[in-house]
């Protein structure tokens, strides 16, 4: 139960700190209507997500391995690390504590209105199809996972681990962040897509879908190519 608590903690942690970013960070650039605050507001954004990361890494890390997301635990679970009662007590603690995360940014910013919610189309700043959001998400996904299967698979990297996924998933946002305004994590787009609903709550089975799918090519991959190097 200790672990699930973790996860609990650490996907809420993540949602308020890297969705509620996103959150002021699109408020300010909204009130300036100027250029250069968007590349600020992107770095802004992706270092808030990176840092939760790094944060939650070294603070829950030994007592859950610190996934706070639910396609990381899919990945796990296919590498062969992770039992199936604890990957679905993961998921539910992962997405309860992504649904508790947007309740907190609803008290603080006093309203539900975006929550730092994924989309493509109309939702995207680039205007990017549902196909190229799918691939986009899957292929971020699958980098993201497989170098957590890597980074972790050893004691020789343990003690970095947590500051090489951190940034890892910093580079992802800067990348992500234009097409979908980055998932990678389905927890993270569910809770604040619950609370915000409107469109973005139609388009979230992308952002569910697609990390999974990632997630699971990077746990194949991992298991078939990887680990048997490794061992």
């Amino acid at each position: 139960m200790k672990k699930y608590i973790a996860e609990f903690i650490g996907t809420a942690v993540l949602v308020i700190f890297g969705c509620g970013s996103a959150v002021a960070a699109n408020t300010l650039l909204g009130e300036s209507g100027a250029t250069i605050p968007l590349a600020y507001s992107t770095l802004l954004i992706a270092f808030a997500f990176g840092l939760s990361i790094v944060a939650m890494a070294y603070s829950i890390g030994i007592v859950s391995g610190c996934h706070i997301n639910p396609a990381v635990s899919l990945g796990v679970f296919i590498s062969g690390r992770m039992s199936l009662v604890d990957f679905v007590g993961y998921l539910v603690a992962q997405f309860l504590g992504g649904i508790a995360g947007a309740g907190v940014l609803v008290f603080f910013f006093g309203s539900n209105e975006s929550l730092g919610t994924n989309g493509y189309g109309e939702l995207s700043a680039l205007k990017i199809s549902a196909g190229t959001a799918f691939v986009v998400e899957m292929v971020l996904t699958f980098v993201f996972v497989l170098l957590i299967l890597g980074v972790t698979s050893s004691e020789k990297t343990a003690s970095v681990a947590g500051l090489v996924i951190g940034f890892t998933l910093t580079l992802i946002h800067i990348l992500g962040i234009p097409f979908t305004g980055t998932s990678v994590n389905p927890a993270r787009s569910f809770g604040p897509v619950l609370l915000a609903g409107g469109l973005p709550l139609s388009q979230v089975w992308l952002f569910i879908l697609a990390p999974f799918v990632g997630a699971a090519i990077a746990g194949i991959v991992y298991r078939t190519l990887i680990a048997i190097k490794e061992a």
